[in-house]
């Protein structure tokens, strides 16, 4: 684990947005600490985590947002999206419902964050296959018609979790650094500096193409 000293290249804001008990918090709780509790209770507001990864040997900080699904709290949630440059939109495969309303937390998403923000549709409690209400096909489908990355997710199991945020933070790590080069065709490429912990991910992130499925099954 690196000291306080060491140097963080970039920051990005990733939110985690979609129905109340889809299990948003136990998938940050995965990414962020590796934990899993069969007690999680419903967020009340706004949770946020940290978790500071290693990408094209750049240092690069995950502020991860985990927002309420609750309907009392959409207001105060719209203010979040604002700088996002990530997201998961997350549903239940067991509820067919947290996948119908999808479509109006991406709309939101869009209304309120930057235009150029990488989404990752997440269906997520992939270990209870006898229970799935929602067919990857139709996730893949709706994933292919609004161009964004997909998988299936078992937060219990750890199964896509780390790739489903590594796919999103490596999609945006290519987008910022594109147009840091354009910007600054003269410079060296090095970012502003802040402390941080780093955190070695083993391997090469893993990229996942935009309208190919990968689940879990």
């Amino acid at each position: 684990m690196a000291g306080a000293g060491e140097k963080v290249d970039y920051v990005f804001k990733v939110v985690l947005i979609g129905d109340s008990a889809v299990g948003k918090s136990q998938i940050l709780a995965r990414f962020a600490r590796n934990e899993f509790s069969l007690d999680s209770k419903a967020t009340i507001g706004v949770e946020f985590q940290t978790r500071t990864l290693v990408i094209d040997h750049r240092s690069v900080k995950a502020q991860i947002w985990d927002t309420a699904g609750q309907e009392r709290y959409r207001a105060v949630t719209s203010a979040y999206y604002r700088g996002a440059l990530g997201a998961l939109l997350v549903y239940d495969i067991t509820r067919r419902q947290s996948f119908d309303h999808i479509p109006r937390w991406l709309d939101e998403l869009r209304a309120h964050a930057d235009k150029n923000i990488v989404i990752m549709l997440v269906g997520n409690k992939s270990d209870l296959e006898e229970q799935r209400a929602v067919s990857t096909e139709d996730a893949k489908e709706f994933a292919e018609k609004e161009n964004l990355f997909f998988l299936e997710t078992s937060a219990l199991q750890a199964t896509n979790v780390e790739s489903a945020f590594q796919t999103v933070l490596t999609e945006i790590f290519k987008i910022h650094s594109k147009k840091n080069m354009v910007s600054e065709p003269k410079s060296n490429g090095a970012a502003p500096t802040m402390p941080g912990k780093k955190v070695l991910v083993p391997g090469p992130a893993q990229e996942i193409p935009k309208s190919k499925c990968c689940s879990s099954m």
